[in-house]
């Protein structure tokens, strides 16, 4: 505002460190990458960290980004973001991906699958939490088809992931994923689930191992009573296992319903702005 009256005011160091991070998921890579967001329970933060940070690059990065919701059991993801002129699902997209995958397809074929996010310009690919559990159940090789797709039509794809870190659709999400998000808040149990599985990535073998250590943090502060001590225990315990860790304030807006980014507080917006340059570091 002083620059408009004459004066010549450079920015501050937390303008400067904003404007860093706009640059950072602005970047569009050589070729797609994926984006796994994990915890081994519910509640956790996954589908808000996968919604938050899909907006984030696609406000300043552009399209070509999808969330993609890879949840066997009651996947939230399509409650929590807008519904577009069909109920479809990927379910639906599954039986077409051969076709998808033809040289005679286009990236207009997926309006009929994806929910477009029309306000933050990001595609959703649903799940169907009507079904039960067993109904919802993909094979490896369905988790391969429906990546095979996403890989094509987008350039960065984020995927919302179940609480079963051994079934067969979480696995193959961490093969094909470039990085992972860890989401928590700062209630213990989340935490700790968090921890143990970074750890037991370690052990998998040594692809898993290299996400682990290279893994993004997500420390949201669900709880409105959470005291700022709290939300350093947990973002000081995480340091040490990956590259790196980021506190999300409370929001009411983030509590319930759909989420948007543009509704969130200022204060809120800057934080999922470094949750997302945390993220393109190490894409």
């Amino acid at each position: 505002m002083l620059n408009r009256f004459g004066f010549s005011l450079a920015p501050g160091a937390a303008e400067r460190a904003v404007r860093d991070d706009e640059l950072l998921v602005s970047h569009h890579w050589p070729g797609p990458r994926t984006i796994a967001v994990v915890n081994g329970k519910g509640g956790a933060g996954k589908t808000p960290s996968t919604v938050l940070l899909s907006a984030v690059f696609a406000r300043f990065g552009g399209a070509g980004v999808l969330a993609w919701d890879n949840n066997q059991t009651r996947g939230t993801l399509g409650w929590r973001t807008d519904t577009g002129p069909h109920d479809h699902t990927l379910f639906e997209l599954l039986p077409e991906t051969d076709r998808l995958l033809g040289a005679g397809a286009q990236s207009a074929d997926l309006a009929r699958y994806v929910h477009h996010q029309a306000r933050e310009k990001y595609d959703v690919l649903r799940s169907k939490p009507i079904r039960l559990a067993q109904e919802n159940r993909l094979r490896s090789e369905d988790i391969d088809a429906i990546h095979a797709v996403a890989t094509k039509y987008y350039r960065l794809i984020i995927i919302d992931s179940g609480n079963d870190e051994s079934d067969p659709m979480w696995l193959r999400m961490i093969d094909h994923a470039d990085q992972i998000v860890v989401a928590t808040t700062t209630r213990d149990d989340h935490a700790e689930a968090g921890a143990l599985l970074l750890e037991a990535l370690e052990d998998r073998d040594e692809r898993s191992a290299r996400l682990a250590r290279q893994s993004v943090v997500v420390v949201t502060q669900a709880d409105p009573k959470a005291t700022p001590a709290d939300v350093d225990q947990v973002v000081t315990g995480y340091r040490d296992l990956a590259r790196e860790v980021v506190a999300i304030p409370f929001d009411h807006e983030m509590v319930d319903g759909h989420l948007r980014l543009g509704a969130l507080a200022p204060a809120t917006q800057t934080a999922w702005l470094a949750a997302g340059a945390a993220v393109a570091r190490g894409l």
